[in-house]
């Protein structure tokens, strides 16, 4: 039987394009600086609390950049208490996978309409924010083949919820060498969720890129409750005291490394309604403090977050306006930023 696939070029290695878009060397030590910081709140040494915050989809990198200037004028006013890593989620698209499909697919800057350069697009953006910025930034684990092409760049990965079922997106988390979020599934199976967290943990050897692969095995994959979405469409969330009580007693029964919870507080923790993020964030930080367990394991939130409130079509061309899920504006962001500082 023929495939019914049109193999068009072969695209350069990851290895030749970081050498075509290089980050200086103090951008190189930067990263490393940074990732030791979030390994240590993964592993305890640090009690700050993290927070992967910003669109649900980075499709413009001019409004991306300024928010993230933003973000990095606000983390000193809050760094004795919080750490926080952007979301650049460069390869986001819209549910049905139709039309917008991320900044990955779409023509880059120079005008290259090929996958060649929205990978070169996507590069150049993360580039940017770690030289401009001193952040380096957390994107999703959506296709394993281009997480390679910025792997020099990023502090944080996760696995979505429609990911985490998946061997190759679970063996993948296994050797990208920073931490790894697995989102438990869309049923909110937490089970599924924690053999996510610990295929991830475990040696893995599997086919990758033309190549026959090993891996250690990494020891910060964890887990990431986002909520859940019954059979005809409703959203229940997953992030409340008794539910984060039991995540942590299956992780005890597994004996799994690094026990550690990041709550997601937008998708179906929120119903998709961006304002509630606010009361879901200060729920965390409340439960945190009623139980010495659950201040120990959950680090801390995910948060989708730009310039303006809302969401928008993909072509009403408003500034900073998430063209996918809607977001808190940065007014409230800040807002809310400076309140979880105080109350942690």
């Amino acid at each position: 039987m023929s495939m019914q696939m049109e193999f068009i070029k072969v695209l350069p290695s990851p290895q030749a394009l970081m050498e075509d878009y290089p980050v200086s060397k103090a951008s190189k030590l930067l990263k490393l600086q940074r990732d030791e910081a979030i390994k240590n709140i993964f592993t305890g040494k640090d009690d700050r609390f993290l927070l992967v915050i910003g669109p649900c989809s980075s499709d413009n990198e001019d409004a991306v950049l300024d928010y993230v200037y933003r973000l990095a004028k606000l983390q000193e006013k809050v760094q004795d208490k919080i750490f926080i890593v952007p979301r650049l989620y460069t390869n986001k698209p819209r549910t049905i996978g139709v039309g917008y499909k991320g900044m990955l697919h779409q023509p880059s800057p120079e005008g290259e309409e090929d996958m060649l350069g929205g990978i070169i697009a996507i590069r150049k953006m993360n580039v940017r924010v770690v030289e401009e910025t001193g952040l380096t930034g957390a994107e999703e684990i959506l296709y394993p083949e281009v997480f390679r092409y910025l792997s020099d760049l990023l502090s944080y990965a996760a696995v979505g919820a429609r990911s985490s079922e998946d061997q190759l997106h679970r063996m993948i988390a296994s050797g990208v060498g920073i931490p790894v979020g697995m989102k438990n599934p869309t049923s909110g199976d937490l089970s599924v969720m924690l053999n996510s967290v610990a295929a991830a943990q475990h040696e893995q050897e599997f086919l990758f890129r033309g190549w026959e692969v090993r891996t250690k095995g990494n020891p910060l994959a964890h887990s990431i409750l986002r909520g859940y979405v019954d059979p005809i469409g409703n959203s229940f969330p997953n992030y409340h005291y008794e539910v984060l009580k039991i995540v942590i007693d299956m992780y005890a029964e597994r004996q799994l490394q690094n026990p550690a919870i990041i709550v997601d507080t937008n998708h179906a923790n929120s119903g998709k309604k961006y304002l509630e993020q606010i009361r879901i964030a200060k729920d965390i930080v409340h439960s945190r403090k009623l139980n010495a367990d659950i201040n120990r394991i959950v680090k801390g939130l995910m948060i989708e977050s730009y310039i303006e409130d809302g969401a928008q079509g993909v072509h009403d061309g408003v500034y900073g306006k998430s063209i996918t899920d809607p977001c808190l504006g940065w007014e409230k962001t800040e807002r809310l930023l400076l309140d979880l500082a105080e109350e942690l």
